[in-house]
């Protein structure tokens, strides 16, 4: 079999963006006028929209898989890359329905930039997108899941929430009657208002399962400080900017305080220092920007260094959750994964079956690869059939 045709669609459609603030991909008030708009109390854009990137890669026999690459704002970019570069990379190849094949298309991948310093942002989320769609094409080929092909045997991961979507604490007490055990809390303002959020969190769900999103908006002293305020928490989660390595290291070891990053890396190359200086506890690789292939290769980088796996996911569409449940499904490391529920409902209105969150834990799609199909009606199905068909 031979890889016959990759395509990319960028997406972009309105949500309810005032009924997922202090969510994931949502935490902050915005300011401005316009798609795209500054975070109020960091420097940071959003998109008042649902923005995305969906990859199609298909074989010779007419077997397609789907994948996605996180693209929050600017889903165009990635996808020019997909079909400029990357379709160049991989058109033509035979195609190997095992990681050790996908790694091969892979490395052809990220070659193509290497030398000319493409290791990271939009060029490896337009790999992690053909990568999860040469996963998804394995498992249709094999008529395994992807959790299977990758040694997993759970059929459920547990749910962590990620924030409290408008601010309704009163949703946040019924997913915990469901069964979803721990909560991560956005600083997403001002200290008081954190500690009063946390001080509402603490009394649904208690402290130990409490986690902290500092949004990378610490420094060494105000870091400090604010550890001090947390002890006895799961973790906090981006204190520094990503390339403040050191500060990392230095907080690692001035504190109890478990921390936790992984969003902004997308390589082993990136994580490496900070895994083997022991500045992180908890791990969270993004599927839509690092891919399986390297996020199972950061999955065994951890586990060398005894630390924890809990998947990020954010805006994203099917591919992107579905691929961080069978991810986290097959790391044995992996006792969380992250669950907004307004980003699962507006993945969910364009697949033909849902993806479920039940009894406080995600449910593993059993179905090959991916486990999920769109309904006929998705948008880009129909603009992929108009493009084979003019």
């Amino acid at each position: 079999m031979r890889i016959e045709s990759v395509e990319a669609f960028p997406l972009r459609f309105p949500r309810d963006y005032a009924g997922a603030l202090g969510s994931g991909g949502s935490p902050a008030q915005l300011k401005g006028e316009g798609e795209y708009r500054w975070a109020s109390t960091y420097p940071c854009l959003y998109s008042t929209l649902i923005e995305t990137a969906l990859v199609r890669v298909r074989l010779d026999d007419g077997t397609e898989g789907w994948g996605e690459a996180q693209a929050p704002i600017a889903p165009e970019v990635p996808c020019a890359i997909v079909e400029r570069i990357l379709r160049v990379a991989v058109m033509g190849q035979e195609f190997c329905p095992s990681r050790q094949g996908i790694a091969e298309l892979w490395e052809r991948m990220y070659s193509t930039m290497r030398v000319r310093g493409q290791t990271g942002g939009f060029m490896l989320d337009a790999i992690s997108g053909v990568d999860l769609a040469l996963w998804d094409l394995a498992g249709q080929c094999t008529g395994q899941s992807i959790s299977v092909l990758a040694g997993g045997t759970r059929s459920r991961v547990s749910a962590y929430l990620s924030g409290v979507p408008g601010g309704r604490w009163d949703e946040a007490q019924r997913w915990r009657n469901t069964g979803v055990a721990a909560i991560k809390v956005y600083y997403r303002s001002t200290l008081n208002e954190l500690l009063a959020d946390l001080g509402r969190a603490e009394g649904i769900f208690g402290r130990a399962a409490l986690a902290v999103d500092a949004l990378w908006r610490l420094d060494p002293f105000t870091a400090r400080e604010l550890c001090r305020r947390l002890n006895g928490i799961m973790f906090l989660e981006c204190p520094f900017p990503p390339e403040e390595a050191e500060w990392h290291i230095d907080l690692a070891r001035s504190t109890d305080v478990p921390l936790a990053i992984g969003e902004s890396y997308r390589t082993r190359y990136e994580l490496r220092r900070l895994l083997e200086c022991d500045a992180v506890r908890f791990l969270q690789p993004d599927l839509g920007r690092s891919g399986l292939t390297e996020g199972m290769r950061i999955a065994d980088l951890a586990r060398s260094h005894g630390v924890k796996i809990v998947p990020h996911v954010s805006i994203a569409q099917a591919p992107q959750l579905a691929a961080a449940i069978h991810f986290a499904a097959a790391q044995s490391e992996a006792s969380l994964l992250e669950f907004n529920p307004t980003i699962l409902d507006a993945a969910n209105q364009f697949l033909a079956s849902p993806l479920e969150v039940r009894d406080g834990c995600y449910l593993v799609p059993s179905g090959p690869g991916l486990g999920v199909r769109f309904s006929a009606s998705a948008p880009w199905i129909q603009e992929g059939r108009d493009s084979n068909n003019p």
